[in-house]
């Protein structure tokens, strides 16, 4: 509970005195550098669900749980950090099904979840424009639908192998190096080189998941399941939406985008994958390997 009380906190007070970027209120800056506390509030996050839920799966522990889950998602929304939210939601389904195996609660959940949806985007119209040209970008190619369009075209000149580094242009779109940051890549290195870039992340996920049967307990496997499912709904958001298969939602692509917070946050959200490691001597493979020359 006191890691819930400290992401709230966070949260909400980057919403009362955050700094409007991009519309949204994500970020502060205190002594000249400038923190995104989402990015660290994932782990606090995970580690809130994985406690709250390791041994007890009562319905009012889960209710509860639900309730302050929905608290971390509410704050993000209001803050205008929609794809931050959605990633929340995500790893909050994915606990809660891994601990009840309730499908139909989950699908309440969602369709509450959508509901909820469907009343900002009614009362809250400058939300439902950043959603208007899902599917639809070459009809707003001058305005709403001009970063998509733009990496769609860079990423066609690109081909597989690339024009190389350094000779691409889409490098001077705005959030070229956060959000757009795939088109960047397989403009430059080429498409080939940026499914390598999708498929260095999932490699260790898949490898996480086969092995969550077999982490040390319970409390591990909720936090390497969610961790997963985290990290591929935000590549999937940054990649897909990129190239307007699904709205574009602002978020960065795990160890790729550039951003101290999300490279932090990345590589805390990793050590909870690594956390679930049994094999014997993993956590002591690479000290061993370097001794062994010397020995």
């Amino acid at each position: 509970w006191l890691y819930a009380t400290l992401g709230i906190g966070l949260l909400s007070t980057v919403l009362i005195l955050g700094e409007v970027t991009h519309g949204s209120k994500i970020s502060f800056t205190m002594g000249g550098i400038t923190f995104q506390p989402s990015e660290f509030v994932k782990i606090l996050f995970l580690f809130f669900l994985a406690g709250a839920l390791w041994e007890n799966v009562s319905f009012q522990r889960v209710l509860l749980t639900a309730v302050i889950a929905g608290a971390h998602v509410v704050v993000l929304v209001v803050s205008k950090d929609l794809g931050s939210a959605l990633i929340f939601f995500v790893a909050f389904l994915c606990i809660a099904f891994l601990r009840t195996g309730d499908l139909p609660s989950i699908a309440m959940m969602v369709a509450a979840a959508a509901f909820g949806c469907g009343i900002i985007l009614r009362f809250k119209p400058y939300i439902a424009d950043r959603f208007a040209a899902w599917r639809h970008a070459w009809d707003y190619a001058q305005d709403i639908g001009y970063q998509q369009t733009r990496t769609m075209s860079a990423m066609a000149s690109g081909g597989l192998f690339g024009v190389g580094p350094k000779d691409g242009w889409l490098k001077y779109v705005g959030a070229a190096n956060t959000d757009l940051v795939f088109g960047v890549v397989g403009e430059e290195f080429g498409f080939l080189l940026a499914l390598c870039c999708v498929a260095a992340l999932v490699i260790p996920i898949v490898f996480t998941l086969r092995c969550a049967a077999a982490a040390r307990s319970s409390f591990y496997t909720i936090l390497s399941c969610a961790t997963a499912a985290m990290l591929v709904c935000q590549m999937a958001l940054n990649v897909l939406g990129a190239v307007d298969l699904l709205p574009l939602t602002g978020v960065t692509f795990p160890f790729v985008s550039m951003g101290g917070s999300s490279m932090i946050s990345c590589w805390g959200l990793m050590a909870y994958l690594k956390a679930a490691d049994t094999r014997q001597n993993a956590s002591f493979a690479l000290r061993l390997s370097k001794l062994a020359p010397q020995q």
